[in-house]
């Protein structure tokens, strides 16, 4: 195929695909193997699926209803883009019998609207407002691989995971914050075999590009003298300022991470200490990333004796450990990107990492939430983290328990000395 994230190619027969990707999709269920014509996203997409030890039988499971889901949805970013989504795919939708979905950034399906028959159908799979459709909970399916992958996904027939899930056809694209870039969560159009067409993809890929330029209409941009940093879940760290923004290399973002957190400033060979593992690195080194660092930042906003930033930056990590200090976990966990700089191994950024992702873990264990828990516990971050999986499954209804009960199991016997 000339485009790889597209289901189909124009002119493909839908019904004798379908039964190919069958006869691919049990081979790789039964031994693990891979067989053309498997797009590469999907072989992708299938491998992170069984990591996750999702059962090719199984459902998506329903988390949040009624008041729960109400609440959520209100004070979801895309609440707003709603008027917007309907206007765009409402008729596309009903006319075709096809759904319109939109999903936050954990795959929770927070709308999902269309035909009224097509909706019953596929409400015997669970996809309903407020089941989970991530990856690590259903496998591959378009909300979310989309949001696996950060970029708009079509999936056909059984190129999904589940089976249950094979007699549809879907495409979904990520929605981003207009100014920070953080991933607000996916729109989708599910149907049948219709929507097996590049079309369906490039027409949901403008959809979202439409919510993120209303986004930006409806939210005032940055103040001209704003900095904002985002280091969670990025080895490069974002640096939006005075309209610009500003992808830093990673010892720039070290640099800045560390300088963000210390108003009143630091030595040389107090950055020194916190950022180099290796205590013979010459300070010169050091000197000529900060000078490079500041022709990249422009003039005034970089000063020295001591080094310091010359306004306040309004850091993502902050802002995650200001809500928990207030005891907002959901706030702080909805803000929480990922762990400070992943690949960092800088001594001070490595105690920074830790610390704040002890003090969400532990906050979310304390508040013993189901949903806040899987929102960890399916993370690439929490996906081995057995404290939360062991919380998880004492808080779950017992219907849900077993598959989280496994997984602390499995756990249990692989970090057993």
């Amino acid at each position: 195929m000339s485009d790889t994230w597209v289901a189909l190619e124009g002119g493909t027969d839908p019904a004798e695909h379908r039964g190919v990707l069958r006869r691919a999709h049990e081979s790789f269920a039964t031994a693990g193997r891979v067989e053309r014509p498997v797009r590469p996203v999907v072989a992708a997409s299938w491998r992170r699926s069984a990591r996750a030890r999702v059962s090719p039988e199984g459902t998506a499971r329903v988390e949040l209803t009624d008041d729960g889901l109400a609440s959520y949805r209100d004070a979801h970013p895309l609440s707003r883009m709603m008027p917007l989504f309907r206007e765009l795919m409402g008729a596309y939708a009903m006319d075709g019998e096809h759904l319109m979905a939109v999903c936050d950034a954990h795959g929770r399906l927070l709308w999902v609207e269309g035909h009224r028959a097509t909706r019953l159908r596929a409400g015997r799979m669970n996809f309903v407002p407020g089941a989970r459709w991530s990856e690590a909970v259903t496998g591959t399916n378009a909300p979310g691989t989309a949001i696996a992958v950060d970029r708009p996904v079509q999936v056909f027939a059984a190129e999904h995971f589940q089976r249950p899930v094979h007699p549809w056809t879907c495409a979904a694209a990520p929605v981003h914050d207009p100014y920070t870039g953080r991933l607000l969560g996916a729109v989708d159009i599910t149907g049948g075999d219709r929507l097996a067409h590049p079309h369906s993809l490039a027409f949901v890929g403008a959809v979202a590009r439409a919510a993120e330029s209303q986004l930006a209409l409806l939210a005032p941009p940055p103040a001209a003298d704003s900095v904002r940093l985002s280091a969670l879940g990025r080895d490069e760290a974002l640096l939006i300022t005075a309209g610009r923004k500003v992808r830093l290399s990673r010892r720039h973002s070290e640099i800045l991470t560390l300088l963000a957190r210390r108003p009143e400033g630091a030595t040389g060979d107090e950055l020194l200490v916190e950022l180099y593992e290796d205590e013979s690195v010459n300070p010169v080194t050091l000197r000529a990333e900060l000078s490079r660092l500041r022709g990249l930042l422009g003039p005034g906003l970089l000063r020295s004796r001591p080094y310091r930033l010359a306004v306040r930056v309004d850091a993502d990590f902050d802002t995650v450990a200001r809500r928990l200090a207030s005891g907002s976990v959901a706030a702080a966990l909805s803000a929480y990107e990922g762990p400070l700089l992943p690949g960092s191994q800088a001594p001070t950024v490595v105690r920074l990492r830790r610390r704040l992702a002890d003090q969400l873990r532990a906050a979310l264990i304390a508040r013993g939430d189901p949903g806040l828990l899987a929102d960890w516990a399916y993370s690439p971050w929490g996906e081995d983290d057995l404290p939360v999986w062991r919380a998880l499954a004492s808080v779950l209804p017992v219907q849900q328990r077993p598959a989280a009960l496994a997984r602390v199991r499995e756990l249990d016997a692989w970090q057993r000395p």
